[in-house]
Order: structure tokens, then sequence, then C-alpha cells
């Protein structure tokens, strides 16, 4: 069984993460996405929504058309569902997410209530064509973010009409499809007219698509324990077992490793899986890793970038923790008066670390770093430029030809000051 230093682990998951060496760049936005195996989806625009984000943060310049025609564009080359949270989906793994799409149809629950009127508005879509939400009666009041002061998300919370709930449960369960937005809505459209006609009839049991969406999540984390494939795949109950036979059996295509410094807890646990010790070998892992990020060393340039909070990177906090040493919490939802470091935080990634973070925010061509920080122990003068870089990239890449620093540690300030006016 292979062993690695937190150092490898980490070198490998940017890899994977396409944030380390070139082969992050091919393929573009699309090529991104599927290397991913998901892009979560995110109401919140600071300098760019979510989705805009991540393929800045592995391409740098990427015109933002482009991701839009990467993502959602006719033919149909993805789908919106439910992984980690919502996210941008390759279409091909359309098939992949039936066991999910057959969990709500059974629960016929999520978070609201399904209205009497579904069947209604699936025939209006088959009739009419596709629909947004402005075609059914939408969302009906803005309410402010809770734990908010009223002012900052004002408009992003909604109370959904029972229009609306009836699109989304459509949705869950499959019959209606998002492969397209326009502006920020959805197109909710018949999923036999959208999804491709050969996926459409591919028909997975739970056990497949379980297998092979953890092979997914393996090769897009490089290493990752058993609770950080969950969290992607956000499986619970039986789904969890399944992937605990999946990892223990090999059919996930991920091979057990040890990490130094990672917990051995949360493993795969269980019975022999093929009568040839594989449990026993695996029992003695405390992560899993795809098989062919162990092939090689990983080599080439670190990417210098501001990540999204909802990057795949980071969005399990426990293991941004673990793999980077690097405690992060969002904190647009804790009160003003109790944040540390900001509203809609972003952490800086340099030299394969993250090294700081920064809440930015835009006033006319000016980005503003209404808060920056290195984190404790590291050197300014070794990485100020570091922070700059990443500062006036993303400046540029959102059409300002200024940044401003408000507040700043005194050390960091100083080295800063010349380098940033």
């Amino acid at each position: 069984m292979t062993g690695l230093t937190a150092d490898e682990a980490r070198r490998i998951v940017l890899r994977a993460q396409g944030l380390l060496g070139a082969d992050g760049r091919r393929g573009g936005v699309r090529g991104m996405l599927r290397r991913l195996g998901a892009v979560q989806l995110d109401t919140i625009s600071v300098l760019a929504r979510s989705h805009e984000l991540v393929p800045y943060a592995r391409l740098g310049a990427v015109g933002r058309a482009e991701v839009e025609r990467a993502y959602w564009h006719e033919p149909a080359q993805t789908f919106e569902y439910w992984c980690h949270a919502a996210c941008v989906l390759p279409i091909e793994h359309w098939p992949l997410y039936s066991f999910r799409r057959r969990a709500f149809r059974e629960r016929r629950f999520r978070w609201h209530e399904v209205p009497g009127h579904v069947d209604e508005l699936l025939q209006q879509v088959r009739d009419s064509g596709p629909v947004t939400t402005a075609d059914v009666g939408g969302a009906r009041a803005a309410r402010a973010a809770p734990g908010g002061s009223g002012d900052e998300r004002a408009g992003e919370w909604w109370d959904w009409s029972d229009s609306k709930i009836g699109l989304e449960w459509l949705l869950d369960i499959g019959e209606l499809v998002c492969t397209r937005r326009v502006g920020w809505r959805r197109v909710y459209d018949l999923a036999e007219r959208v999804v491709p006609a050969d996926l459409l009839a591919e028909d997975l049991s739970d056990e497949e698509c379980v297998v092979r969406l953890a092979g997914i999540a393996g090769r897009a984390l490089g290493v990752a324990t058993r609770g950080d494939l969950v969290d992607f795949l956000r499986l619970n109950g039986k789904f969890m077992a399944i992937l605990d036979q999946a990892l223990l059996s090999g059919a996930a295509g991920l091979v057990p490793v040890t990490v130094a410094g990672w917990p051995t807890s949360g493993r795969a646990n269980g019975g022999r899986a093929n009568g040839d010790g594989a449990a026993e070998h695996a029992a003695l892992a405390n992560a899993w890793a795809d098989p062919a990020a162990l092939e090689s060393e990983p080599r080439g340039r670190h990417r210098t970038t501001l990540v999204s909070p909802f990057d795949s990177l980071i969005w399990h906090r426990g293991r941004t923790e673990r793999v980077f040493g690097f405690a992060y919490q969002l904190e647009l939802y804790v009160p003003r008066h109790k944040r540390v470091h900001g509203y809609f935080t972003m952490p800086v990634l340099a030299g394969g670390r993250l090294i700081g973070r920064v809440d930015p925010a835009r006033e006319g061509t000016t980005l503003v770093a209404r808060q920056l920080s290195l984190e404790p122990g590291l050197s300014a003068a070794r990485w100020a430029d570091a922070l700059r870089d990443a500062l006036w990239s993303a400046a540029e890449w959102v059409g300002c030809d200024a940044v401003r620093v408000e507040r700043a540690d005194p050390d960091l300030a100083a080295h800063l000051e010349a380098a940033v006016r």
C-alpha cells in the first residue's frame, strides 16, 4: 500500500484540481468541468459569481462569455443538479444521478411540500415549451439573509411560489432539466427534449450510480478520505453503505493509501470484500487515491489566485484544514460586528499553499481589498508579491484598473504599499 507524506498528498490534490501543472488548462472551461466533476453554483456575486471564479482560478482571465457558452449552450453540454450542492455537471453524467432522482421521487418532499398542480405544470412545459419562473409566477418576496444586517443579501432569499416549488420538484425527479439560463434564471425544459436519447435511455441501479460517481469524485480530489467522498457527493444512509463496499472491493477504481498526519477514522469498514484480504488491507488506510495520480510526481507551475469560497478545492472546510492547515469560515452569515476576516473572504493560493485571505469589493473600476491578511507565521517580505499578483490579476479580469487595500497588518501594508500603488 502506498504511503504519502502530507506534502505529497497536498501536491496530488492540487494537480487533480487543475491548480498545479499545465494539464489543468487543457480543454478550456469544458475540460476543467469534466476534470472537477462538478462546479458549484451560488447566487452571491462580489467580483463574479462562483461558477465564473472556479475557471478563472485555473485558466486565468477566461472571458465570461466563454464560461457561459461552456456551461449553458445548445445542444446541451451540461445540466444543473444536486451533487455536493447545486452544481453544473457534465451532461454525460445525467444517468449517474438517477439514484438521487429516484430517492426524491420516493420521498416527495425536500424543503417544501410538493404542490398539487405539478402535473399541470409539467403539461404546460410539454405543450408550450421551456419556461422560467417568470412564466409561471416565481418567487413572491425578498427577505434579508439570516444573521445579516438586512442590506447584504436582500433579494437573494426568496419565499417560493407554489409554481416555483413545483418546477424545482420536477427538476429533482428528472422530469424537467435545466441545461441553460436566461440571465440568472433557470430555463426548465423536458428532460426527454433536451438530454441526448442515449443518456436518457441508460438505466443504472443505485449501486452502479454510486460506484461510478465515487470514481469521479476520487479522481477530482486526487487523494480523499471516505468522509471527503461522502461530502463531495452528499451521500447518506444506504448510499454510504454502497460507497463503503465500492471502496473495499475496488469497484470505484480507487486504491487505499496512508497519508501521514491525516486521521485514521472515517475509513470504509465491513467484512471481506472479495476474499483476497482487500478489506484487511483497506483497514490500514486512512485515505483513497486515484491510481493514475500516484504514477508520477506532480510537477509544474503553481497557480497564484484568489479562490472562491465554493470552489471544490476548499468547499469541505475540514478537508481544507487537513490538506492546507488553513482554518476557514465564510462569514457572510455572521453578524457584521462579529466578523473576523470579512463578508466574502476569499483564500489566496500561491506556491501550492493557502497563504492568506482577502475580503474583496468593487468601487467603479477599483478593486478594493477591504481586509487583507497573511496566515500566521508567514513572512510579509516573502509573500507580499504573491498577494499583489493575486489582487492585480483578479482586478484586470473583472475590468478594474486600480487596486486599493483598506486594511492590512502594518508589516504587510508596508510591503504592499508601493507595489499595489
